[in-house]
């Protein structure tokens, strides 16, 4: 039974943290937690829940990058830039998570994740903010679409130390803020900003999970049982995410966001 348990979630939220430039850890971490003693016969803590999360999302980011990278839709040149904070952020965050105690986790998830619940609701219909950037990057993807965007260095930074660090606490791969910010505010097109998110999660969580597993908070089994096929889910999300438009399915997403969302923040009010 835990096999199956296993392969679903692996295949379930890799497919749609790829298709979206999630990372699919925001549905790794509370299927471990809320339907782990279910499947597999005992509790599974928040700590162990988030590092075996991140160590997930390194064969998910893998799988799904090299399928961007055969379309020729990461821009390499801001993803090293973002990586130089996130790399570390996610180090920070995931140090920081042995100290928070699981109701203050729960809570503070069931926040974020009603957050990005709305995020993901109204990023429909915001438009990009037509800023002059320092730098200005003329991308030409695998189709000869040319698009033009930019960035200036220190704002990338700063977000990249942001989602680095929420990546880490949470164990989620930080594509949900990576993409919002680089469309909206670096005018990226959601298709370049999806792929070059994944990129950068795949080498931010590399980092985080090594601080996660010094500290003994990866359960690696359940990491070789979910790594399988969030590798399939990874492609799949990916080559779904080039194919076919994603709004019934990002209307499930949502719609899951803020009713585990609920449950969280609930559970971490009562439970304080």
């Amino acid at each position: 039974m835990n096999i199956l348990f296993f392969t679903a979630v692996g295949l379930l939220s890799a497919t749609f943290g790829s298709l979206v430039g999630l990372g699919g850890g925001i549905i790794i971490v509370p299927a471990l937690v809320y339907l782990g003693p279910f499947f597999v016969g005992e509790s599974i803590s928040v700590a162990t829940a988030v590092g075996t999360s991140l160590a997930v999302l390194i064969f998910t980011a893998l799988s799904s990058t090299l399928t961007f990278m055969k379309q020729k839709r990461v821009d390499f040149k801001s993803g090293w830039l973002y990586f130089l904070t996130c790399g570390p952020g996610a180090m920070l965050g995931s140090y920081v998570t042995q100290f928070v105690d699981a109701s203050s986790f729960q809570l503070s998830f069931g926040i974020f994740m009603l957050f990005m619940a709305i995020l993901l609701i109204l990023r429909d219909a915001m438009k990009p903010i037509n800023i002059q950037w320092s730098i200005e990057r003329t991308y030409t993807d695998g189709q000869g679409q040319t698009f033009q965007y930019g960035y200036s260095v220190l704002p990338a930074l700063c977000i990249g130390l942001a989602v680095g660090f929420i990546s880490g606490l949470f164990g989620i791969g930080g594509g949900s803020l990576f993409v919002p910010a680089m469309v909206l505010l670096f005018r990226y097109p959601p298709h370049v900003a999806t792929a070059t998110s994944m990129f950068v999660i795949l080498l931010s969580s590399v980092l985080g999970s090594l601080t996660h597993l010094g500290l003994g908070e990866v359960n690696l089994w359940m990491v070789a049982g979910l790594a399988p096929t969030a590798i399939i889910g990874g492609w799949l999300g990916a080559l779904i995410a080039s194919r076919l438009s994603s709004r019934k399915l990002m209307w499930v997403l949502r719609i899951t966001f803020i009713l585990v969302a609920i449950k969280m923040i609930w559970e971490g009010f009562t439970s304080s």
